[in-house]
């Protein structure tokens, strides 16, 4: 890479604090356009809008994305005096649709906590885990990378809080109910002492859990629920959390806070995954679908 796009993701780490995985999706998406066009601190004009045409078979939330990276990218080089114009006007903008997120019903939910329960029985340090994992995942509405980096001295003492280090480092508050607290004390009654690590869920190395091994956590777990393990993933309990919250009256700024988002926009998408709750809403709420209303509108 450029040493202009490298000067550029040191100011994503250095001054908005960018994850370590948002670096890498930049890294991968700069040096895939340096690849095809060259140094873009000196790119030409054509050549950038060359770009559209070796994009032409990805997804447009794929094109999305890699073009949201060079206008970043463009605008960070006219600041420090590299380019004198700004060819972001000839990238594509193509129009993106944010998929509903996959709901897991009640009845799975219930389903796959009686198994980890039933395994967690055996006070089996795994199966313990498993079980404090699955409680944060849905109790809490954890990130993944969240929830397997959380230090050891996250577990609360007088308080039922963890404090959370989420996207581009902003720490927030989420409470931890009764069913967790508990999962979580007896996780670290039979949590092994060695290699030390300073992770609450830690890895054989001593650093913590991957996500990528939660991931296989939860899979596993599913498939001997006898549930579609494709349908459930650590993300997808995130969103359960989300969503049966909602239907239980939650406000969409406290869901917003709980979450971590930083736009109430992304917490929006959960209000159309419940279209049953929204007509059943209209037709109990609305003034129109009182009786009195309607007998006195037919009245007059």
């Amino acid at each position: 890479m450029s040493a202009a796009t490298e000067a550029f993701l040191a100011m994503l780490a250095a001054e908005r604090g960018a994850a370590i995985n948002t670096l890498a999706a930049y890294r991968r998406d700069l040096a895939g356009a340096e690849e095809a066009i060259g140094d873009l601190a000196i790119a030409p004009r054509d050549a950038v809008a060359g770009l559209s045409r070796e994009w032409a078979t990805l997804a447009p939330a794929t094109v999305a994305r890699k073009a949201s990276a060079l206008r970043q990218f463009f605008g960070f080089a006219i600041g420090e005096g590299w380019r004198r114009d700004d060819p972001s006007g000839v990238l594509p903008s193509p129009r993106t649709r944010r998929p509903l997120p996959k709901v897991l019903s009640h009845d799975a939910i219930a389903t796959l906590f009686a198994r980890a329960e039933l395994e967690a029985a055996s006070d089996e340090p795994r199966a313990v885990r498993q079980l404090a994992l699955i409680e944060l995942l849905y109790g809490s509405g954890l990130r993944a990378s969240e929830l397997v980096a959380l230090p050891l001295h996250a577990v609360p003492r007088d308080a039922p809080f963890l404090t959370v280090t989420g996207k581009g480092g902003q720490t927030r508050l989420v409470p931890v109910g009764d069913r967790a607290l508990e999962a979580l004390a007896r996780w670290v009654a039979v949590r092994p002492s060695l290699p030390a690590s300073r992770y609450l869920f830690r890895s054989r190395g001593g650093t913590h859990l991957t996500r990528i091994r939660l991931f296989q956590i939860i899979k596993a777990l599913a498939a001997r629920a006898d549930l579609d393990p494709s349908a459930i993933s650590p993300h997808v309990l995130r969103h359960a959390f989300a969503t049966h919250l909602l239907e239980g009256g939650a406000d969409l700024r406290v869901l917003q806070t709980l979450l971590g988002h930083a736009d109430i926009a992304t917490t929006q998408i959960y209000t159309h995954v419940e279209p049953a709750r929204l007509v059943a809403l209209v037709n109990s709420r609305h003034p129109l679908a009182q009786p009195s209303l309607a007998t006195r509108a037919t009245s007059d």
